[in-house]
């Protein structure tokens, strides 16, 4: 009998913590094969060009095809791939994007918090400049959010290298970051804090 509850426990935990159930490493189709590996290896756009609002608002949010037409509208003006973007700035309607970071309703995430604290881009999001399709590449589950909580430094930049893709943690103090940011490390693992 405990070799029963041992395994379907045991199933359970993993079930629960595959990539079938969190979506790690899913890629989703999307309206239009927009590649990060582009935009920001190859080009060297800064993440807050498309998301310019991730340091002063709660959602990251996708950019308006206003934002893509800055420079769409000369470069690449007719390739076919981009019609969707062209059809959304003529008819004035949004892009509807796959939602490749969804989190559940009952999670609070507050990414000008994170943003405007030290934490970089890369931490949650990965190595977006090496995807040539954005995909998700860490589980986001509780207990993954729970280990930066209670262990904020390894996950930290200053403010400089916020968006730079590839940085390197060991290179810096954070110990001297949680004290420049005010983190107060036992405050960050209440329920509340993510839950409200």
């Amino acid at each position: 009998m405990v070799v029963v509850v041992a395994g379907t426990a045991t199933a359970v935990i993993l079930y629960a913590n595959s990539a079938f159930v969190t979506g790690v490493g899913e890629t989703l189709q999307q309206p239009v094969p927009f590649s990060h590996q582009h935009h920001v290896a190859e080009l060297g756009i800064d993440c807050r060009y498309c998301h310019a609002d991730v340091d002063r608002s709660a959602v990251a949010g996708l950019p308006p095809t206003s934002t893509c037409m800055s420079c769409h509208s000369q470069l690449w003006t007719n390739a076919q791939m981009l019609e969707p973007v062209r059809k959304s700035l003529e008819r004035d309607e949004p892009l509807r994007w796959n939602r490749v970071h969804d989190l559940a309703d009952y999670v609070y995430f507050n990414h000008a918090a994170h943003v405007n604290n030290g934490v970089g881009c890369e931490s949650c999001h990965g190595r977006v400049d090496r995807m040539p399709l954005a995909r998700q590449i860490q589980p986001l589950t509780m207990s993954w959010c729970l280990d930066c909580h209670r262990n904020p430094g390894p996950n930290l930049r200053p403010e400089q290298a916020i968006t730079a893709m590839g940085f390197d943690a060991a290179a810096v103090d954070s110990h001297a970051l949680l004290e420049r940011y005010g983190i107060q490390v036992d405050r960050l693992s209440g329920c509340s804090v993510c839950h409200r």
